[in-house]
Formats: structure tokens, C-alpha cells, sequence
């Protein structure tokens, strides 16, 4: 991996590293985050996902593209320990907007500062932590307008709420078990194929900027400012979509 390079996909460069603090691994995610699209064009296309730490540098730094919360997360991974961070990997129940108790899905990143824990994930698309999250319980965090904490679960280990329409509600669980880069291939594959997975069947494609985020799900393209709908297309043409994936999420196919 070409650190220098993957700086620079994310609008950093060399003078930018420092030695491994809250406030530097605050500022990766967030130009990470405001840098790199979350997208699942692979999958809707059938073409296959490959979690091979090469491949996934090619395609998300070489050739300017995104991907889900396994290649977003696990090359995010491997960059934080480049760097000199000390991480793990962890899988996660991603709770929002389940009816029941979702299986394993999602894959979250610990990082170890000072005795202190935590919580990375630069792999969603949707309204999420912006910044790296103190694994601690019942601390209320807040940033851009939302507001998380977490509980400790005699089942489902550390469960992340967030404050939704002036409730906690869960937004996704870990338990702490040691996980490897070939742990996540199953479930990876499962995401990308299966009859039953939400990631196969409509577009999804979101970045998040510093006022706001922008998405495509399906033929629907939105803008936000904060958490306010300000722009909203329908029934996307090719044309469109291309153009809009182009300009606004750097995508190119």
C-alpha cells in the first residue's frame, strides 16, 4: 500500500502525518468519509467482490472508486496500521431500520489510544458517526447534529444507540472476538449474492461532505444540508445517473 498515495485520495498529503492521536485519527475519518463514496455499483453489475487487500487498494485509491462497508472498512483498516495505529477488526449486527435482530453484517474497526478504545467505521452510507467514537458506556457523543452512546448487552456485547426521532434506538452491536481479513469473506459474499440481501437489489451510492451528504438509491438522487432534503431528482435517466456519478461522486465506469 502507497500511503502517500492513499493521502492524497483522500485530499491529505505527507506533511498531514502525524504520530498516531484522537485528533489525527479524527481527521482520516472525516476526509476519508467526505473523500471516498460508499457505492455498491460492483454488486448490482455482478461483478465480484474481492476483499484482497491489493484489489482493494486498486479499486478504491488507483481507480478513484468506493465500495461497501467490507472494502470500505477493511482498507481503511490496513491504512490506520500503516500509519501506526493499532487496530482491530470487529463484526457487527447492524441494527437500523430492522424489524428483528439482523445477522452479522457489518464489520466495525476498534483503535487503541492512550488505554482508550475506539469506534471507526467509514463503510455507510446512511446517517452515521462521523467521527471515531470512545468506547465507553453510557457516554452521550455528539457531532454534526446527532448524538450516540453505548450499552453494554448481555447478548449482543457493546450496542451503539443513536438519538432517533427523541429516542435511543439501536443503531449497531459487537461483540469483541478477534477477527481476520478471511473472516469477513463469507458474510461478504453473502451480502453480495444472496436472494435475501438488501445490498443487490437497487443502486446505492452516498458521500458525506461538511454540511451535508449526497446520495443515489436506486433512480432517486437526494442532497442533503444537515439533516434538510434541499435537492431531490426522480426517475434518473442512464444519462443522468452517469453524469451525476461523474461530477458529484468522482465515478467513472
Amino acid at each position: 500500500m502507497d500511503v502517500i498515495k492513499y493521502l492524497e485520495r483522500i485530499g491529505l498529503h505527507c506533511d498531514d502525518i502525524q504520530a498516531p492521536s484522537y485528533d489525527f485519527l479524527k481527521r482520516l475519518q472525516l476526509a476519508h468519509l467526505y473523500s471516498v463514496p460508499y457505492e455498491n455499483l460492483d454488486i448490482i453489475s455482478g461483478i465480484p467482490i474481492s476483499l484482497d487487500l491489493n484489489n482493494l487498494y486498486d479499486k478504491i485509491v488507483v481507480r478513484q472508486r468506493g465500495g461497501f462497508c467490507f472494502e470500505l472498512n477493511c482498507l481503511f483498516d490496513h491504512f490506520l496500521k500503516e500509519l501506526g495505529f493499532h487496530t482491530k477488526s470487529y463484526f457487527a449486527r447492524f441494527w437500523r431500520d430492522e424489524p428483528g435482530i439482523p445477522i452479522r453484517r457489518h464489520r466495525v474497526i476498534e483503535v487503541s489510544l492512550n488505554e482508550k478504545a475506539y469506534i471507526c467505521d467509514v463503510g455507510i452510507g446512511a446517517i452515521a458517526p462521523r467521527i471515531p467514537l470512545l468506547l465507553s458506556e453510557g457516554t452521550v457523543q455528539e457531532y454534526f447534529g446527532e448524538s450516540y452512546r453505548f450499552e453494554c448487552d448481555a447478548n449482543f456485547g457493546w450496542v451503539l444507540y443513536e438519538l432517533r426521532h427523541g429516542e435511543w434506538q439501536k443503531y449497531f452491536s459487537f461483540t469483541t472476538e478477534m477477527q481476520t481479513d478471511d473472516d469477513f469473506n463469507a458474510i461478504s459474499y453473502y451480502c453480495a449474492t444472496h436472494a435475501d440481501s438488501k445490498f443487490n437489489k437497487n443502486a446505492i451510492v452516498a458521500i458525506k461532505s461538511e454540511t451535508g451528504r449526497k446520495t443515489i438509491d436506486g433512480d432517486q438522487y437526494k442532497e442533503f444540508i444537515g439533516h434538510e432534503l434541499v435537492h431531490s431528482e426522480e426517475n434518473l435517466s442512464l444519462e443522468r445517473e452517469a453524469y451525476i456519478l461523474k461530477h458529484t461522486f468522482g465515478i467513472v465506469r
